[in-house]
């Protein structure tokens, strides 16, 4: 794929690859080490709009940026009422973004059922107030959305126009359906509808694990840029490979990550994080299987940096 710079309404990424907002993986010190492997944006977890409204802790520690992040601060938000979106929009939590990204296609059953994320691929009129109201706050406004609910349904061009008009800067499209969930096929020709039907930037999300897949994802849907996901966490590295950047020591980058972790998010956040992340980092490699096994029994992050120093990566 062809590297290059993405105009969000006058704010200008360093490249279009972009790390997708992961809930429970796309913390500061997650998004600061994918951004120096070559990120050219990156977005926090989703956020509760309501729960930023209601004063909710766990709501404002997910919008943390560390200091020394160099990049456009982007964050995600998701609720089903457009009252709540513009008051989280202009709350003091979210006036340091640069970027509001707005959740609509979350599949979680949870979410889903309470009529927010991609349960608003139903509701156009819903999902237009709702970003009028994030776009009233004076923020640029991006959405995140998949191509319908169900396979053989699909909204997404119409969808897409929708969002334009209603006042977004940029989409990103997954390409399934909300019923396919993480699996099966990424529908190409759905996010090439997409990049035809409007007239502002469209990255690409799905199935992105090698430089290759990358490179596929671009040609078979001519989007401007493609958005990792679950590749990301399984390999942070992803960025250098497909943005031709030098790829550091494996072992060296994992234990910075392991160390940034603990200094921000403290010994207890950082073992459960870790053991998690390491988890990813080792899938597929030599005896990964019982490695996943003393991994999960580390009852200390230094038992988890020695485990760490001694996998050969």
């Amino acid at each position: 794929m062809q590297l290059k710079a993405i105009n969000i309404d006058g704010l200008q990424t360093p490249n279009n690859v972009f790390l997708a907002p992961l809930a429970g993986y796309t913390n500061a010190v997650f998004r600061k080490m994918c951004y120096g492997l070559g990120a050219g944006l990156t977005f926090t977890e989703m956020v509760s709009a309501k729960g930023l409204c209601y004063k909710s802790n766990a709501s404002a520690e997910l919008l943390f940026v560390t200091e020394d992040y160099g990049g456009i601060k982007a964050c995600q938000l998701f609720g089903g009422e457009p009252e709540y979106i513009k008051m989280a929009a202009e709350s003091e939590h979210v006036a340091p973004f640069d970027l509001i990204d707005l959740n609509f296609g979350c599949p979680v059953p949870k979410i889903f059922n309470n009529g927010e994320g991609s349960a608003l691929l139903a509701d156009f009129d819903r999902a237009g107030r709702i970003i009028k109201a994030a776009r009233s706050s004076g923020k640029r406004v991006s959405v995140k959305f998949r191509i319908g609910i169900t396979e053989g349904n699909f909204v997404a061009a119409d969808f897409a126009k929708m969002c334009e008009d209603s006042g977004a800067d940029m989409l990103t499209v997954h390409g399934r359906t909300r019923d396919k969930m993480y699996a099966g096929e990424v529908n190409y020709g759905q996010i090439e509808a997409v990049k035809k039907a409007v007239n502002i930037p469209v990255i690409a999300n799905g199935g992105v694990f090698c430089e290759a897949d990358a490179d596929k994802l671009v040609n078979n849907t001519v989007a401007d840029g493609v958005m990792l996901a679950r590749g990301a966490m399984y390999d942070p590295s992803l960025f250098c490979e497909i943005t031709h950047s030098p790829v550091p020591d494996k072992k060296q980058l994992i234990l910075k990550q392991l160390e940034d972790t603990l200094t921000y998010y403290g010994e207890r956040f950082c073992l459960v994080f870790m053991r998690k992340m390491v988890a990813f980092y080792t899938k597929g490699g030599k005896n990964s299987s019982a490695l996943r096994t003393k991994l999960f029994a580390c009852n200390s992050v230094g038992e988890l940096k020695t485990m760490i120093e001694g996998v050969e990566w």
